[in-house]
């Protein structure tokens, strides 16, 4: 299978090198082009894959491809590739904010279309995508793309209606963990500990939380219920951050990016 990328900043390449580490993708049936000739060989090399820097050329030899440009250069990409694009390429959007109906009315007819929200933890093989796939993308079709989404993690289809709100919480939740595991490591700093030890002590605990809640499948409340005794230091601590508004500021702060995200 023949897969290109459009665009190959930070998440693109973070997406080909999770499907190439993780997925057990053949470099040699990948092809990107980007703008930065310097800084795409650098990367694509470094990849062992092909580039360019004529979309069209990956756009017509692509039997999957990724337009992973800035959300105000995908009407001029697509409008660049239309007349090459084979009918039968599923053309997969990871541009924050353009719904699949906007991409067909660039297409100028129908077309093989998914809408893809990865976030930064592809990079590690660990990532979240969420997308939608038009009338256009048959069962098969819709397998076989996410079978290369959940080379570098999890793929979940939601209604796109709802990318707003969910992607708001799987794109930028992991900067609001990586302040979590910040303030951690400043406490356990506090309390004597190395800087790197801290750090290393705090993305593990949080690491180890996350599998618990995915290995077991109980109610986050039920796993925190479980560290909690009675009379205890956590319990304690628990109840400081309800008294500072812990959760609410998790909330709010999600709420807010969803907000900011439908404008």
């Amino acid at each position: 299978m023949k897969v290109g990328f459009i665009g190959f900043g930070n998440m693109a390449y973070a997406m080909a090198g999770g499907m190439i580490k993780y997925g057990g993708f053949d470099p040699a049936d990948l092809m990107v082009s980007a703008r930065d000739m310097d800084k795409l060989k650098s990367r694509a090399n470094g990849l062992k894959i092909a580039c360019t820097k004529d979309n069209r050329q990956v756009a017509a030899q692509s039997e999957i491809l990724f337009l992973a440009v800035k959300p105000h250069f995908i009407s001029q990409v697509i409008q660049e590739i239309a007349d090459v694009l084979r009918p039968e390429t599923i053309v997969v959007s990871v541009a924050a904010g353009i719904s699949l109906a906007e991409m067909e009315e660039c297409l100028g007819r129908p077309g093989k279309l998914i809408r893809a929200l990865p976030n930064t933890p592809v990079l590690v093989g660990q990532g979240m995508t969420l997308y939608e796939a038009n009338e256009q993308v048959t069962p098969a079709e819709e397998d076989a793309v996410v079978q290369l989404l959940e080379g570098f993690g999890k793929a979940r289809r939601i209604d796109e209606a709802l990318f707003a709100g969910t992607g708001s919480m799987t794109g930028c939740s992991p900067a609001f963990l990586y302040m979590l595991m910040e303030a951690m490591g400043d406490a356990a700093v506090r309390q004597g500990m190395t800087r790197e030890a801290a750090y290393e002590l705090a993305a593990q605990t949080v690491k180890g939380s996350a599998e618990m809640v995915l290995e077991t499948k109980l109610h986050p409340g039920q796993l925190k219920d479980m560290v909690t005794s009675p009379g205890g230091t956590t319990i304690e601590g628990v109840r400081v951050l309800e008294r500072l508004g812990f959760r609410s500021a998790i909330m709010e702060a999600i709420i807010a990016a969803a907000e900011k995200t439908k404008k």
